[in-house]
């Protein structure tokens, strides 16, 4: 794609989304949970930031089994995190800083203690009975077939009352929704009306990709573990509720969906659909599963682009709320040029709060835990999800009480205070990828051309009408010969990993220096 963007590209093409994990970011009532007061209070940092739209985990009221990922009413907020009237003012404030906002939508499942499911669970005639997934036992007695659930245990939870199993896929409190019953997609469509309405910009929507359960419900076709790519992912009915959640989109100007879809990339890209009927942006996930090797990362980024269908918006997620930090998996130093790869590759970039000031996972002891995930036998997320580091001292000013998770080491060097006006932090370097991103439609919305590998760099060029630029990585803590292609030109550096490379000439270079990643702008 070549021209300016503001003539070429939609603002979710340009823009840079950052992700609020709501309970983590700012606590303004002292309870030791983040609040959307809090967040107010803290978008001047975003805009500061220059990031283009803000992404809140779930707010919607919930008896929080997952942490808002049961929820329980999708049109109101959750009192732990404020009111109505206090996301309205939210949606305004974003929008006065000339930032977009989007609200995350769970449509596979709602709370046991929703209203729906309250009906439903009232006798096998309900009006809400057929709006979740019932069987009866097994021929010789319990649940219906042997699906896991995602945290473990059976996926079938017995109701006594009605004398039927239901399915969740997750918590036995998070019983899933029937898609295939029209009620169902027009209750959904119409609390999407709702925020849009209220002036959301758009939705991620969680686990898009299992929302069709198709035949293999009532086979009994065991699916594995929800990453196994046979649990309903290739059901033709999953790409029809997707068209139906793209027309309600549609109805409104400049409305986006970003669908979480953890698939390999060929199944991934087919969540475009056809014609734009599909997810603008089904999130591409590699960067956060694939080894941090340059061949790896290269291999990744090639393939992705040669799968794309014709008018796909690539994009890139570095971190996020189920997954260790960037700084974790790849240590401090490479997690400088894991950011500069995810804020100049081709595509829309999602950034998960605290990884602009290197934020790493927490270690939280057992007793500390909440991650039903974690305390079910599974991978615990709490260490990706403790509290925001804004400056040093007691709850490193995300609250004044407890905080809910604990804040972790090193807060005299990882907060926005610590590195807010040194040139050479984590912090000023997201800024200044990110502040010539929007000032270069070349690294936004230009086109991306392979210069290759060599040794643990890999290397492409970012190009519009009217400038090109290198971006040279060296994915590894040792000296790299730079691929050939890119050795042999030469411009003037505008962003370096490195303290003090920026300005410097580049011409005629053969190698990087350990943990170096370089964006030049070429002659």
């Amino acid at each position: 794609m070549k021209g300016r963007r503001k003539q070429s590209a939609a603002w979710w093409q340009a823009g840079a989304v950052y992700q609020i994990y709501p309970r983590s970011f700012q606590d303004a009532d002292g309870d030791g949970v983040g609040d959307l007061r809090g967040i107010i209070g803290r978008l001047d940092h975003l805009a500061w930031l220059g990031v283009d739209a803000v992404w809140l985990s779930p707010i919607f009221p919930s008896p929080m089994a997952d942490f808002g990922y049961d929820v329980a009413d999708y049109t109101s907020v959750d009192p732990l995190f404020g009111s109505l009237a206090d996301l309205d003012e939210l949606i305004k404030e974003i929008h006065a800083r000339g930032m977009r906002a989007l609200l995350d939508f769970v449509p596979n499942h709602t709370s046991d203690r929703h209203a729906w499911f309250l009906d439903a669970r009232s006798s096998r005639g309900a009006a809400h009975r057929d709006w979740y997934i019932w069987r009866d036992p097994a021929a010789g007695g319990g649940p219906p077939n042997g699906w896991p659930s995602a945290f473990r245990g059976s996926a079938w939870e017995w109701d006594e009352h009605t004398g039927q199993y239901y399915f969740h896929a997750f918590l036995r409190e998070q019983p899933d929704l029937d898609w295939t019953n029209p009620a169902v997609r027009s209750a959904m469509h119409d609390v999407m009306r709702f925020w849009f309405e209220r002036g959301v910009d758009g939705f991620r929507i969680d686990v898009l990709w299992l929302l069709a359960k198709g035949p293999e419900l009532t086979a009994g076709r065991a699916p594995g573990q929800l990453d196994a790519p046979d649990y309903s992912t290739l059901q033709p009915q999953v790409h029809d509720i997707v068209r139906g959640l793209r027309a309600v989109a549609n109805e409104y100007d400049e409305r986006v969906l970003i669908g979480e879809i953890y698939l390999p990339v060929e199944q991934l890209v087919s969540f475009y659909g056809a014609d734009g009927s599909g997810i603008h942006l089904p999130f591409n996930f590699q960067l956060l599963l694939q080894p941090w090797r340059a061949p790896d990362v290269h291999a990744a980024v090639v393939g992705y682009e040669e799968l794309l269908p014709v008018g796909a918006w690539p994009n890139w997620v570095l971190g996020n709320h189920d997954n260790s930090r960037v700084a974790s998996r790849v240590g401090a130093a490479q997690a400088r040029v894991a950011a500069m790869l995810l804020l100049t590759l081709r595509g829309t970039p999602t950034l998960y709060y605290g990884d602009e000031i290197g934020m790493a996972d927490v270690n939280v002891p057992l007793a500390e835990q909440r991650d039903p995930q974690g305390l079910r036998g599974g991978v615990s997320r709490d260490p990706a999800r403790t509290p925001m580091r804004w400056r040093a001292g007691p709850g490193a000013g995300f609250t004044k009480g407890a905080p809910w998770l604990p804040i972790g080491p090193a807060v005299d060097e990882i907060s926005v205070a610590a590195q807010r006006d040194d040139p050479s932090s984590m912090l000023a370097l997201h800024r200044r990828l990110l502040a010539l991103r929007r000032a270069e439609p070349a690294l936004s919305v230009g086109s991306w051309q392979d210069l290759g590998t060599a040794g643990s760099t890999l290397a492409y060029l970012r190009s519009d009408a009217e400038r090109s630029f290198l971006v040279a990585l060296n994915l590894a803590g040792a000296h790299s010969a730079l691929p050939l292609a890119a050795s042999s030109l030469s411009g003037s550096v505008a962003v370096s990993t490195l303290a003090g490379g920026a300005g410097e000439r580049y011409a005629n270079r053969s190698r990087l220096a350990p943990d170096e990643g370089l964006v030049v702008q070429l002659d």
